[in-house]
C-alpha cells in the first residue's frame, strides 16, 4: 500500500519503506513481483496502479526500526488503467473477502500476500487496452524480467500477458498510455497538439532518464514531446528545471530559433495532476548526465 501524500519515505521506482512488523512479508517477495495500491480513502485514488519487482530489503540506515525495500532499477510499470478496490463484479481482490463475504481487516495491512489468481486479475485489468498503442522503435533489444516463478498462473491468457512485459515494445505501449493522456497529447516544450489522419496523437512518450539507464515506466519519468523536441532532449541539448523552466544549452547552435521553437512563457507543460509531473529526481538525473550547460 503506498499513497502519494504519505508519511514515509517512498519512492515505488526505487524503494518502499515499512516498519519491522512487516519485516516477514516484505522479504518473501525478495525476486517476487508486488502490486502497488493507493486506499480508497485517498481523494481521486489510483487504485492498483502499478507493478514492480523486490530486488533485496535492507535495514534504513535514516531511521532506527524501519526498513527499505529496494526495487530492482527499472522493473516499475505503472498500468495503463489503474484498478479500483472493486467493480460491477465485486472486489478485484478476493482475497481480503472473508468467509462471510465481507471486507476483512487484512484489507488494511499496508503489505499483504497477494494470490496469484487476484495478482493475475488485477494485472489483467490494468493492461487492458493498451495492445492497439504503436510502441517506439528507436530502442535496443527487449529487456529481460518480467516472470512470476513462485505462484504459478491459473490463466494462460494471462500468463502470456504477464510475460509479455519482458518486452520493451510491450511496456513502451503502455507508458505510451500513461503519459500522452497525462499532457493531453501535447508537446510539453512546444506546447502542439498535432493529430494525424488517423486520430493518432503525433507526439511520442519520452523517457526522462532512460531505459538504459534504468529509468522506469512510471509517469514521473516521462514527456510527451514532439519529434524536433525528442531529439533535442535526448541529447542534452535542451533540459528542464526542476520547476519545468525550459533549459537550453549554450551548446545549441541555433539559439534564437529554439527560443522560437518552446513555449512562450519558456516553461514545460505540466500534468494537472501532481503526481503525474516530472519528478524531481529524474529532471536532476538529466541535468547531470545528458543536459550541455
Amino acid at each position: 500500500m503506498h499513497r502519494s501524500d504519505s508519511i514515509y519515505d517512498d519512492s515505488p521506482a526505487e524503494r518502499y519503506q515499512f516498519p519491522r512488523q512487516y519485516l516477514g512479508r516484505v522479504e518473501a517477495c525478495i525476486g517476487d513481483w508486488i502490486v502497488y495500491y493507493e486506499p480508497r480513502k485517498v481523494a481521486e485514488t489510483r487504485g492498483y496502479f502499478a507493478i514492480a519487482r523486490v530486488e533485496r530489503v535492507v535495514p534504513d540506515p535514516t531511521a532506527d526500526g524501519m526498513y527499505l525495500a529496494l526495487i530492482e532499477p527499472g522493473s516499475d510499470l505503472d498500468f495503463a488503467s489503474p484498478v479500483p478496490f472493486s467493480d460491477a463484479d465485486g472486489v478485484i481482490e478476493r482475497g481480503v473477502v472473508n468467509a462471510d463475504g465481507r471486507i476483512s481487516g487484512r484489507a488494511q495491512a499496508a503489505v499483504r500476500p497477494l494470490a496469484s489468481d487476484d495478482f493475475n486479475r488485477i494485472v489483467a485489468h490494468g493492461l487492458n487496452g493498451s495492445e492497439p498503442l504503436l510502441p517506439r522503435i528507436d530502442h535496443g533489444a527487449p529487456v529481460a524480467g518480467f516472470h512470476e516463478e513462485q505462484a504459478p498462473f491459473v490463466f494462460e491468457q494471462t500468463r502470456e500477458r504477464v510475460d509479455s512485459l519482458s518486452s520493451q515494445i510491450v511496456r513502451d505501449r503502455i507508458f505510451r498510455r500513461v503519459v500522452l493522456p497525462a499532457y493531453d497529447e501535447r508537446c510539453a516544450i512546444s506546447g502542439l497538439k498535432l493529430i494525424n489522419g488517423g486520430g493518432r496523437a503525433e507526439v511520442a512518450a519520452a523517457h526522462i532518464r532512460p531505459v538504459e539507464a534504468n529509468g522506469p515506466d512510471i509517469v514521473s519519468n516521462g514527456l510527451a514531446l514532439s519529434g524536433t523536441a525528442h531529439w533535442m532532449f535526448d541529447r542534452g541539448l535542451i533540459s528542464l528545471s526542476d520547476d519545468l523552466d525550459i533549459l537550453i544549452s549554450q551548446q545549441t547552435k541555433d539559439p534564437d530559433g529554439v527560443r522560437a521553437f518552446i513555449n512562450k512563457d519558456g516553461r514545460a507543460i505540466a500534468p494537472q495532476r501532481l503526481i503525474e509531473r516530472p519528478h524531481p529526481h529524474f529532471l536532476r538525473w538529466h541535468r547531470e548526465h545528458c543536459f550541455k550547460p
